[in-house]
């Protein structure tokens, strides 16, 4: 992201596009990167101008606002506000990961609340952008000397309307639930949007294990390692919680297990 926010307003009507575009006229740092009228539009506008923000409505004739997202892919989406006038809307849209919903027709104060909830997450991803750049500069500038490579120590969340930093340290275990990860840390849940690949090579090896395509569990969290008896395997967390091991794991997971106790 640039020091302006880049953002695509997407709707069918004109006046509805103009009002979003107006509210955006009162903000700071904020450029209207583009407009779409459709759904078709708008997954060929995303592709090409790569917004930071869209303000996607829901119901548009033929590709409508859901259909959008599930065409780019949750994860290659940029952050997403759904605007509609239908409430029944609001559970899909969530689901397709949007970072706010608003109902038309949303006053100033609304808008200006979800508006501010995705600048808050632009710019903590920024951050965190900027850190990644300096670690890679400084490893340039030692030459060939060898640097530990760094790992999450955490990992930026909304929950409740409210962006929160969750301590990779306090994390039990991780699993995936659609085109989110949940974090499951001191009994508490979080959502995160993002794949789980991408997670798994992000936290640390010597701490975490992945026992399952959809659960990487931190190691010194296991309390036993079970055999069912057709030959399944899952383990069960000290917390209490039991979780499914892939067979393709199970050997490496003993050993680390071993490696533990």
């Amino acid at each position: 992201m640039s020091n302006r926010i880049r953002i695509l307003i997407v709707d069918d009507e004109p006046l509805a596009r103009q009002h979003i575009a107006d509210r955006l006229a009162h903000e700071e740092g904020v450029e209207i990167a583009g407009e779409a009228s459709n759904g078709l539009e708008a997954v060929a506008r995303i592709r090409a101008i790569h917004p930071d923000l869209v303000f996607l409505d829901v119901q548009m004739p033929g590709m409508d606002g859901l259909d959008v997202v599930d065409t780019i892919g949750a994860d290659e989406m940029p952050l997403t506000i759904f605007t509609t006038a239908f409430d029944q809307y609001a559970l899909k849209a969530f689901d397709r990961a949007a970072v706010d919903y608003l109902l038309k027709p949303f006053d100033d104060e609304r808008f200006s609340q979800a508006f501010h909830r995705a600048r808050k997450i632009l710019e903590l991803r920024e951050v965190d952008r900027i850190a990644h750049r300096l670690r890679d500069l400084l490893q340039e500038d030692h030459g060939e000397e060898e640097r530990p490579r760094e790992f999450l120590d955490r990992i930026t969340v909304e929950s409740r309307g409210q962006v929160r930093v969750v301590p990779v340290a306090n994390i039990d275990y991780v699993t995936a639930s659609g085109p989110y990860a949940e974090l499951h840390a001191g009994g508490r849940t979080f959502a995160v949007r993002e794949r789980m690949q991408i997670l798994e090579e992000q936290l640390d090896p010597a701490v975490f294990f992945r026992v399952h395509r959809s659960a990487i569990v931190r190691v010194d969290r296991i309390d036993a390692m079970l055999r069912a008896p057709g030959g399944d395997y899952s383990v069960r967390l000290k917390d209490g919680t039991v979780l499914s091991v892939s067979r393709s794991r199970r050997e490496a997971l003993e050993k680390r297990i071993g490696a533990e106790t």
